[in-house]
């Protein structure tokens, strides 16, 4: 699926829903409990694989480091991945100290 930033992302396996921060310019399979992600608006069918049952967390930011990154605006049951790759969730920068 082609992302653009600001596209509305749902899981059919969970509540999770996401929003695209970042997108690479090749298709991409974004997936949560292991199934593919649809447009906001879609129902819930089902319970997410056991394999991708791990969670996304509300206002965390996941990314998979090549250039796709997204924001979770509700948690859910499912992981987030890209194919069978689970994304990970990006840390915070440090910032400088001053003194």
């Amino acid at each position: 699926m082609q992302l653009r930033p600001g596209t509305r992302l749902q899981s059919v396996r969970c509540t999770t829903q996401v929003i695209v921060v970042r997108s690479p310019q090749d298709d991409v399979d974004v997936r949560c409990g292991g199934a593919p992600m649809t447009a906001a608006g879609a129902t819930a069918t089902g319970a997410p694989d056991a394999a991708f049952a791990g969670g996304s967390v509300l206002g965390k930011r996941y990314t998979d480091g090549e250039g796709l990154e997204l924001l979770v605006t509700k948690g859910g049951e499912g992981s987030l991945s890209v194919g069978d790759t689970p994304l990970v969730v990006q840390e915070a920068k440090r910032l400088p100290s001053s003194d």
